[in-house]
């Protein structure tokens, strides 16, 4: 059996696996990165310069291609032509689904850094303080202020344009320059600012709008407003581990990234009370080894690490590595979405946009703030965009010739959505578990979800469609259509809380350095920490905590606490 030994141990490439493995090399540190999917350097994105007309049945998926990915054709764009590369195929990575459980994700060195949203926001002290005001699950151990230098440290490094807007649900960070707003979205703003008192303002979003204001990512350019950044930029000019932090961990000469390594199982010495390293499966030999290291970093995503460590038993842990508060695997969270309204607006005819920008505009939480009290518990903002109808309005048109090409090159009307991302509530029965009378191909036992949204979300539902068509109405758009569609756990792609962080053992599996309490040398630094969700985009929060678990982890070793 193969063996080696490190420093330092980081499972996964994506957007935790790739800071983790950042700051520690940086530091000094031996660091071997195990990703469990393919290889993929940056710039070796397929269909990145791929012009529509270059894509295979004007980019929808066949019916093969649904069959084989049904769960990512779930959020109804991740099996089409110019992405489905980057999503795991159903049969080679099956899991078991008790309630209907949206599980997307993409194995391959950067992970789903690769294809994220790039939305990037704090968390505010409401959302770190919430649980603990209102008696729900467990309070963080943690709050704005502990994390604040390093949103800093974050933001200064991967480059997120906005604009500073002092809003306390919604902390100002260190910002490149804002996009700009559309001429609808400019006057929906105007008219919610002064019926209702709301703030619309630009995504704030990992695409660089601006030099970096350093020189240790000298692959990125600035944004070239193409929105293809789902397929990888090869320009660098969003934030991905492929272009950013694994680059800047390789020139240390520190790191050894190993793809095609899937860990199944941590290590651990009861005399010596830690854990000494990690097996692993190589998927393509089927080869087991094993990894030592004196540090160990979980950044598997959610339910990666939760896999490991349910799959992780010994006498000391018989339910779970670190399970000893029983809550491994609970309080699956989410944020639910796909609701909201659209409309037409007829003004602004002379007006149109340069480029593709790969941002839109969000509203803030604006429910249960200050006077403002609902019939539930915590809040939503909303994400949308406005643009002008293309040729894609002339589907069904009978126009044929000269008269039809003319139609063509005409833009059509302004268009506008507004779509609620929700806060789903840390609920101990929204849980994973192992089924260990299912095997997936690497013979390891399945994951099996049993998750759902609940009164609370059901509540704040209608809230989110209702609002959105009130602003819309109080900004003069016309046919206004609102929606609620089916929403099934884990289709938000912010799952997050099965390794909660908390104050004491007893009722979580991470202290407030993300160390798992029964085992301080094993670090979690993906979403499974998260003990609240908030309602804005996680990835930010992730990279933040695992930079700061990183320094924490380093300091513990130089004083040999380790």
């Amino acid at each position: 059996m193969t063996r080696q030994t490190f420093d330092a141990i980081v499972v996964g490439s994506g957007i935790s696996g790739g800071w983790a493995a950042k700051e520690l090399t940086e530091a000094g540190l031996k660091t071997l990165v195990l990703e469990r999917g393919r290889d993929v350097k940056h710039g070796d994105y397929p269909t990145a310069m791929k012009e529509p007309w270059e894509l295979p049945y004007g980019n929808r998926p066949t019916q093969d291609d649904l069959s084989q990915q049904a769960v990512a054709a779930r959020t109804g764009y991740a099996a089409n032509q110019s992405i489905k590369h980057w999503f795991v195929k159903d049969a080679e990575h099956p899991y078991v689904e008790t309630e209907r459980f949206d599980w997307v994700r993409g194995y391959h060195v950067g992970g789903r850094s690769l294809m994220w949203g790039r939305q990037s926001y704090r968390l505010s002290p409401m959302d770190l303080e919430a649980n603990s005001r209102e008696g729900i699950a467990v309070d963080w151990p943690i709050r704005y202020d502990d994390l604040a230098p390093w949103y800093d440290h974050v933001e200064k490094y991967i480059g997120v344009s906005g604009s500073r807007d002092g809003l306390p649900q919604l902390p100002d960070g260190q910002f490149l320059p804002p996009m700009e707003l559309r001429c609808p979205e400019e006057h929906l703003k105007g008219a919610i600012a002064k019926k209702f008192g709301r703030r619309l303002i630009i995504g704030r979003t990992a695409n660089l709008t601006a030099p970096l204001t350093h020189d240790q990512s000298p692959q990125r350019a600035t944004c070239q407003s193409r929105d293809r950044c789902s397929r990888g930029c090869p320009y660098g000019a969003y934030f991905s581990s492929n272009s950013s932090t694994l680059p800047a961990a390789e020139r240390t000469g520190n790191l050894t990234l190993r793809p095609n390594s899937t860990v199944y199982e941590l290590i651990y010495d009861p005399v010596k009370g830690r854990a000494t390293g990690v097996r692993v499966i190589d998927s393509l030999t089927k080869q087991t080894m094993e990894f030592d290291s004196r540090v160990i970093f979980l950044c598997a995503s959610t339910f990666g690490s939760t896999h490991i460590m349910l799959n992780s038993t010994s006498d000391r842990f018989p339910n779970g590595f670190g399970n000893e508060s029983g809550e491994l695997g609970c309080n699956i969270m989410d944020h639910h979405l796909n609701v909201g309204a659209g409309a037409r607006f007829d003004g602004f005819t002379d007006k149109y946009y340069y480029g593709r920008r790969p941002n839109g505009i969000y509203i803030p939480r604006f429910v249960n703030i200050g006077g403002d009290k609902r019939g539930y518990l915590r809040g939503f903002g909303y994400q949308g965009e406005a643009r002008r109808r293309s040729w894609d309005a002339l589907l069904d048109d009978d126009s044929l010739g000269a008269d039809l090409k003319t139609r063509a090159a005409a833009p059509g009307p302004w268009e506008i959505w507004l779509g609620g991302f929700g806060e789903v509530l840390p609920y101990h029965d929204n849980r994973v578990t192992l089924d260990r009378s299912k095997k997936d191909p690497l013979g390891l036992p399945q994951l099996k979800f049993a998750a759902k949204i609940r009164q609370n979300e059901l509540q704040m539902r209608k809230d989110m469609k209702s609002e959105a068509v009130a602003m819309l109405e109080a900004a003069g758009f016309k046919d206004i259509h609102s929606f609620d569609q089916e929403y099934g756990v884990g289709l938000g792609i912010h799952e997050m809380g099965t390794a909660r962080m908390g104050r004491d053992p007893k009722t979580s599996v991470l202290n407030g350095w993300n160390q798992v309490h029964a085992c301080k040398n094993v670090y979690v630094t993906d979403g499974s920490c998260m003990t609240s969700a908030g309602c804005q985009n996680p990835s930010l929060t992730y990279m933040a905590l695992t930079a700061r678990a990183a320094q924490h982890a380093v300091a513990e070793l130089k004083r040999r606490n380790l």
